[in-house]
């Protein structure tokens, strides 16, 4: 070693080492009896006692293998440093954003299929996935983008790329090709989803939503003027415009006055005049090309939000936030971390050619049937569609995205789907047993409910205090908590059903339920 400091350091280690060993105290024995000898001068005692050392290691004194092993073969610190590091293999982005191969299959058959579709589409109907609009049709649409549900495209032949029940036939189709159990704890026992991903147990449950205790006064619920404001020092609150303190105290409900503010400083959601600027740019770039995508948008906005009392009336909102949103490449950030893909077209002629090849739409999501269900409660909350739609886009990107999308993570719809299951069969074992019997799987139902984060089912009120939850615990597990809690409700009439039609009557109409005492009862009564 060339330098003294760590000479000495190693040194000092060692002598620490061998005074723990074994070795420490054969040597003291062994110098003790060169000590005793009767030839050994005091002068030269230190010369004798080392030689007679020597001979004793030599014939006595067994050093352990590892021992020496240790310090032969460890470098100094010196050498380490100069040696080059383990390069280790990167990661590929394909297996950081879903790390089991056949669920990355699934879903890349998934796409396949719904590209299939829109171009089957674009075929029949012999018409173009994207076109220029001619300038007296850019003109008119500007002058009426704020009544933009007056006079849409024709619709007529136009049909939802996919449903929620088609996407759930595809997830119970996936089964994990290495293994080959007996269903013996792993899987659940009478459920269709065959993926063994790991889902939280209901305890763990009860410690996350913890804040929604039956002990625990919930905002929107427990309300009551005798309640003295200085308990909540709400303007405190709003004011220190910080993220998790919001979420934090949003865990018991956002006040319906303060819910919108709330929710802006949870998704860290400020608009400036850059954000309008950008607003602008996705107006224009509506204004100047008609994709195939707006007529999927508008019909699923024609055959959701407007068929319901509690929407239509915010039709016009939803195409002012849905068609840009179509073409903000900004959401194509979350599939960094996301296990789809977005879709590619090729200019005519091109097919194959990654040159001149682009993302459609933009943004790189299609729309389902049920997408606008995602914006239409945030009408209630947000009049600016400005501001409407940089919250919709942080909640999309945050969270919705999962919900039609297969993948591992815990929160994305296999999970929840498989979770739901497992709850069910635990704490309801008989109603599940009942309902498999009379061939009506449970999830068949509440699929939809799952995807659509029960928007378009329950009445705005209770989406926006179920919501509520979601970004204040930042997490979609409460989905199938309520889903579960809905049919433990309505489990004496559904005991009596003898088919599935049955059953979907029994469950149709949620409006009438209160979630927040279903959840607390459904978590912690049990």
């Amino acid at each position: 070693m060339t330098d003294p400091n760590l000479s000495k350091i190693f040194m000092q280690t060692l002598i620490e080492d061998l005074k723990s060993s074994k070795i420490y105290t054969d040597l003291q024995n062994a110098a003790q009896i060169e000590i005793t000898k009767p030839g050994v001068r005091l002068s030269e005692l230190k010369k004798g006692v080392q030689a007679g050392l020597i001979h004793s290691y030599e014939t006595k004194v067994t050093i352990p293998s590892n021992t020496t092993r240790t310090y032969q073969r460890t470098p100094s610190l010196s050498q380490k440093s100069s040696e080059p590091k383990l390069q280790y293999p990167v990661t590929p982005p394909e297996h950081a954003k879903e790390p089991l191969l056949y669920l990355r299959k699934a879903q890349h058959a998934w796409e396949k299929r719904i590209l299939k579709s829109l171009n089957s589409m674009c075929t029949e109907l012999n018409i173009p996935l994207a076109r220029k609009r001619p300038e007296k049709e850019q003109k008119e649409m500007n002058s009426k983008w704020t009544e933009l549900g007056v006079e849409g495209p024709d619709l007529t032949q136009i049909r939802p790329v996919y449903a929620p029940k088609d996407f759930l036939e595809v997830i119970v189709g996936i089964q994990n090709p290495n293994y080959h159990g007996d269903n013996n704890g792993f899987f659940p026992l009478w459920g269709i989803v065959q993926v063994p991903v790991k889902v939280k147990s209901i305890n763990l449950l009860r410690l996350q939503y913890s804040e929604m205790a039956i002990n625990q006064c919930q905002s929107g619920i427990d309300d009551s003027t005798d309640i003295p404001s200085e308990l909540f020092d709400l303007d405190r609150i709003v004011n220190a415009n910080h993220g998790p303190v919001a979420q934090e105290f949003s865990k018991k409900g956002c006040p319906s006055g303060l819910r919108a503010t709330l929710w802006a400083q949870m998704l860290c959601v400020e608009v400036d005049d850059v954000d309008k600027l950008y607003y602008e740019q996705l107006k224009t770039s509506v204004l100047n090309h008609d994709l195939l995508v707006d007529s999927l948008l508008y019909k699923d906005v024609k055959l959701t939000a407007t068929n319901d009392d509690q929407y239509f009336v915010f039709e016009d909102f939803l195409y002012q936030v849905l068609l840009p949103f179509s073409r903000d490449t900004f959401v194509l950030n979350h599939f960094s971390q996301n296990s789809a893909t977005p879709p590619k077209s090729y200019i005519r002629g091109k097919l194959g050619v990654e040159e001149f090849s682009v993302l459609y739409p933009p943004n790189g999501v299609i729309p389902f049937h049920g997408f606008a269900m995602y914006v239409a409660p945030l009408c209630y909350l947000y009049n600016d569609p400005v501001i409407l739609y940089y919250v919709f886009r942080e909640i999309y990107t945050r969270y919705f995205y999962r919900l039609h999308s297969i993948s591992s993570h815990h929160q994305g719809i296999v999970a929840l789907s498989l979770l739901f299951e497992v709850l069910l069969q635990t704490h309801e074992p008989e109603l599940f047993f009942h309902l498999k019997t009379v061939g009506c799987q449970p999830l068949k139902i509440a699929f939809k409910w799952l995807v659509r984060a029960f928007s378009g089912y329950l009445s705005s009120d209770q989406v926006l205090l179920l919501w509520d939850r979601i970004l204040a615990y930042n997490s979609l597990e409460i989905l199938p908590v309520l889903a579960v809690a809905i049919f433990s409700f309505r489990k004496t009439n559904l005991l009596k059903v003898q088919s599935y039609n049955a059953a979907e009557a029994v469950l149709a109409d949620l409006t009438t339920l209160q979630v927040i005492p279903l959840i607390q009862l459904s978590l912690f009564s049990k």
